[in-house]
């Protein structure tokens, strides 16, 4: 199949889930012989690149705006797609693309759409961009050949907002077995003295919550432990300087930080804390879990679906004050962290990007086959029960 990747900022991956996503998945499809074709943004990815672990890429301008990078972006891509490279099926990223299904579909070429977590919740959109993206997510099985999600928590939400059931594709998760302590030293942070954030510094990601819970404890019964939380977020200044003020100095902000460096930092931490209230299935709990970590998590229930009982909950409703319960137990009790290391390292054996890639080729080998209705293979719509 000639398959192209759309909606995404492009890889190699410099930013979120997405981006991890479309690289593992564009790597395997390109070594299983498929062409692969990724659109990338030329303000993140080096124009320059025109391959990258087998995947062709395909840089295109758009607008460095909050509201409208990622649409215009896509919608020119989607173009490029129907009168350039007319690749046999196109893969969509984010809900808020679904109208441009529309125009691979007028060029006869099938789409497949991954409407992640439900964008729609984020408290970061105004009101008419999260009408806008109720009305996208809404249409989007119907404008695409097949939508699909990455969590049969979101999968449930979904159905109960909208009415129609869609395809669930989890993410997969593999450890390069980084074990270096460079990137520790270089921020002066000390291997299992340190707890773990990693993610964008946005609201619903929850990071200000983590900053002030760590600021509640006492010194005498942390022992030195410092905070990291590594991330950043475009078009979210004020947000992110309001965290940064907030923090107190055993907290650490090394802004993004990639490969190798970023899996040293799960590796040695002493628990890694993921207190976001919105989306799916994220890939940074399943490659804290597969880094070893103990992970403590907001008992969203997506969140719950990913970890199971191999993680340590604390209640989204209660907030920070149960957060700050959770983090003094945890920090008081080295045992109960190493057996919840073991029980996450065996969790994130179930999520593997090989049977990852193998849900989106059997997808995307089904749209191309029998398009309309019914092109989801029957597995993609099993129910599987939300661990709580």
């Amino acid at each position: 199949m000639k398959i192209a990747i759309l909606g995404t900022r492009g890889i190699p991956a410099s930013y979120s889930g997405f981006e991890t996503a479309v690289e593992q998945l564009a790597s395997r499809l390109s070594a299983r012989g498929h062409e692969v074709i990724v659109y990338c943004r030329p303000h993140v990815v080096d124009r320059n690149l025109k391959q990258y672990k087998g995947a062709r890429l395909v840089h295109l301008r758009t607008v460095q705006n909050k509201y409208l990078d990622t649409f215009v972006h896509t919608f020119l891509s989607a173009i490029h797609v129907a009168r350039v490279t007319k690749p046999d099926v196109a893969l969509f990223f984010s809900a808020g693309n679904s109208p441009l299904c529309l125009i691979t579909h007028g060029a006869s070429i099938p789409s497949v759409i991954n409407v992640d977590g439900l964008d729609s919740d984020r408290r970061k959109w105004p009101a008419l961009a999260k009408a806008y993206l109720r009305f996208a997510e809404r249409m989007a099985p119907r404008w695409s050949d097949a939508a699909i999600t990455d969590s049969h928590a979101v999968a449930d939400i979904f159905e109960r907002r909208y009415g129609e059931r869609i395809g669930v594709v989890p993410y997969g998760v593999e450890d390069p077995g980084y074990d270096g302590t460079e990137t520790l030293e270089r921020l002066g942070l000390e291997p299992r003295n340190y707890v773990l954030f990693v993610g964008r510094l946005e609201p619903e990601n929850n990071p200000h919550l983590l900053v002030e819970a760590f600021s509640r404890l006492a010194s005498r019964k942390i022992r030195g432990m410092k905070l990291a939380i590594v991330g950043g977020a475009p078009y979210a200044d004020d947000y992110v300087r309001q965290v940064m003020r907030s923090a107190d100095p055993r907290v650490v902000f090394p802004g993004y930080v990639f490969g190798r460096g970023y899996w040293e930092l799960q590796r040695h931490a002493y628990i890694f804390c993921a207190p976001t209230e919105v989306g799916g299935t994220h890939p940074v709990i399943l490659e804290a879990m597969a880094a070893g970590n103990c992970v403590l998590v907001n008992d969203h229930r997506p969140n719950a679906e990913t970890v199971g009982d191999a993680g340590i909950y604390f209640s989204g409703r209660r907030g920070v004050d149960d957060l700050v319960v959770q983090l003094e137990r945890l920090l008081g009790d080295p045992a109960l962290v190493d057996e919840y290391r073991s029980r996450a390292l065996e969790r994130a054996r179930r999520y593997s990007w090989e049977s990852v890639t193998d849900q989106y080729e059997a997808l995307l080998t089904a749209v191309c086959e029998a398009r309309g209705p019914g092109s989801l293979p029957p597995f993609l719509l099993d129910r599987e029960p939300v661990h709580a």
